[in-house]
């Protein structure tokens, strides 16, 4: 079974547990083009809802303000763990952070992680956030819930934004 058939074989590419869940999609482009749309801020900014600050680059904390409307008073924060050039982009940060009044840095982060994979046809874009079951148990079901339809939202704004903006 080639990749396109795995990401195909489960609903919409996706994957869940308690602890992580995983999203994927075939996008029709190279993969160079897809690690700079989710590698150059600018770039994951338009697509992710995020008006970001800095670069991302190993061992960088990211910051920005979420763009996406109705959160626009959100603050976007990233720590970036791993960078491996047209393969893998991962960073951690607080799930469903979305309590001004909260101090989420007490919390341990979730790992997200990027995986790009040339197929037949473009790249196979797999993202994985993992490290739910270590959240507070009084917020951790409903960051999940959140988090798992905004990652299937996520993966129709990339999708949509590399078709578009496809050379």
């Amino acid at each position: 079974m080639n990749l396109e058939e795995k990401a195909k074989k489960t609903t919409d590419g996706d994957k869940t547990d308690t602890d992580r869940i995983e999203k994927r999609v075939v996008l029709r482009a190279a993969r160079s083009r897809v690690w700079r749309a989710i590698t150059q801020p600018e770039e994951f900014g338009a697509w992710f809802g995020v008006k970001l600050e800095g670069a991302f680059a190993e061992g960088a904390t990211v910051r920005g303000r979420i763009t996406y409307p109705g959160y626009e008073h959100l603050k976007w924060e990233a720590v970036v763990r791993e960078m491996e050039p047209g393969r893998l982009f991962s960073f951690t940060w607080h799930p469903y952070a979305i309590d001004p009044n909260m101090d989420y840095s007490k919390e341990t982060p979730t790992h997200v992680e990027f995986r790009l994979e040339k197929t037949k046809s473009g790249t196979l874009l797999s993202v994985t956030e993992s490290g739910f079951d270590k959240i507070p148990s009084a917020r951790r079901t409903e960051a999940f819930r959140m988090n798992d339809g905004g990652w299937t939202e996520q993966m129709r704004n990339i999708e949509h934004y590399i078709v578009e903006r496809v050379p």
